[in-house]
């Protein structure tokens, strides 16, 4: 496939995450301190966030079993996973993170149950459209770094 046709292809998935609101702006200041010395910072950054995020998914998930249900501390791990999600920009993880934490402050086991599910949906789709992402920006090469394009 031809640069330019990839080029747009990059531009227009990089959008979508944008306007799905997958992504926010810290994304985008993420880029910006991508340099010559660290081409790679933003994927490495990224993949830390993935390693570091799936192991918190999986300690929310054995709280969530657990009876009876510790709130606070089920609170705390998803309180982290915010945080986590805020340093990439990962604004929709975010909101629902703030969804579950509202359940995990009024106690309510279903909602909590519910909120759970969709955190894990958006961790996973995020973690496959940010790996699609990073593999056509290796193809396209380092010119593409910290392009507002469609913003």
């Amino acid at each position: 496939m031809e640069s330019s046709s990839l080029q747009r292809q990059l531009a227009n998935l990089k959008k979508s995450l944008f306007d799905q609101g997958n992504l926010d702006e810290q994304f985008y200041q993420l880029e910006e301190l991508q340099d010559d010395a660290s081409p790679n910072f933003v994927e490495e950054v990224v993949t830390l966030f993935f390693r570091d995020s799936s192991r918190l998914v999986a300690n929310i998930e054995q709280a969530i079993e657990k009876c009876p249900r510790d709130y606070g501390s089920l609170d705390a791990l998803v309180h982290q996973l915010k945080d986590s999600a805020s340093s990439i920009g990962a604004a929709k993880m975010m909101k629902d993170c703030t969804v579950f934490r509202e359940y995990c402050e009024k106690r309510n086991s279903e909602g909590c149950l519910r909120s759970f599910q969709k955190v894990k949906k958006e961790h996973s789709t995020l973690r496959l459209k940010l790996e699609n992402y990073f593999q056509l920006l290796r193809q396209v090469g380092p010119a593409e770094k910290a392009t507002r394009s469609g913003k």
